[in-house]
């Protein structure tokens, strides 16, 4: 247990230092602009799981917790400030699934720093995220982005297995709000009810890691823009 909260605690740290960057560099509105499109360029990609209603509480909770143009930084101070309670309260299986959560949110942010660093002014569509996207040249960061994604997901999918986490998880959202924590417990309980009806993971998970994988390999391997498998993106 301790290891896994060291490692929270890092990727707090790294999340928290690249927020810092990410304003004194100002690189602000660029990285909610590609954020935004990155966010339709998936929900393109998965539409078929957007639009089934036994899927779509999964995917919004990855597209508004983990992808979506949104400022984590007051998600990550409240768990800063409480990561060595919820150390005593939480079984391991949760806090596993924290970190993987929270490397993966580090992680992507990473990637878009650097893809919005490539892409400069340049305006975004489907041929200078192409260009930007292999220019950045980071596919082992790529492929742990996709096996990140994969193992949160399976990992979710225990936590909802964990006897009496619901009723923990309601009897703890008055708490939560009194003690400045209200962004964190939400995180937590969209989480927890978005799997929680999800039924066998692989039906959700294994269509998009194929297809995600077969994207970045195929985005890596293309011998000219002609190549290109991106979806066309409406800005």
């Amino acid at each position: 247990m301790a290891d896994t909260l060291n490692k929270i605690i890092h990727h707090l740290q790294e999340s928290a230092q690249m927020h810092a960057d990410i304003g004194a560099q100002n690189l602000t509105v660029p990285i909610r602009k590609l954020q935004a499109w990155q966010t339709k360029r998936l929900l393109i990609t998965h539409d078929d799981l957007w639009q089934s209603k036994r899927f779509k509480p999964a995917m919004q909770f990855f597209v508004d917790e983990l992808y979506g143009p949104r400022d984590f930084s007051e998600r990550d101070q409240e768990l800063a400030r409480v990561v060595p309670k919820m150390a005593k309260l939480l079984p391991e299986t949760a806090l596993v699934s924290l970190e993987a959560a929270l490397r993966l949110n580090s992680l992507s942010l990473e990637l878009d720093i650097a893809l919005a660093k490539q892409l400069a002014d340049n305006e975004l569509n489907r041929d200078s995220y192409f260009h930007s996207y292999r220019d950045a040249n980071n596919q082992l960061q790529r492929q742990e982005q996709i096996d990140l994604l994969e193992s949160l997901g399976f990992d979710l999918a225990q936590v909802v297995k964990i006897s009496g986490i619901s009723a923990m998880l309601m009897l703890s959202r008055k708490p939560a709000k009194v003690a400045g924590v209200e962004s964190l417990h939400q995180f937590l309980e969209k989480g927890f009810k978005s799997f929680k009806k999800l039924g066998k993971v692989e039906d959700f998970i294994n269509p998009i890691v194929s297809r995600e994988k077969r994207m970045m390999l195929e985005l890596f391997s293309a011998k000219s823009v002609a190549e290109n498998p991106l979806p066309q993106v409406n800005a």
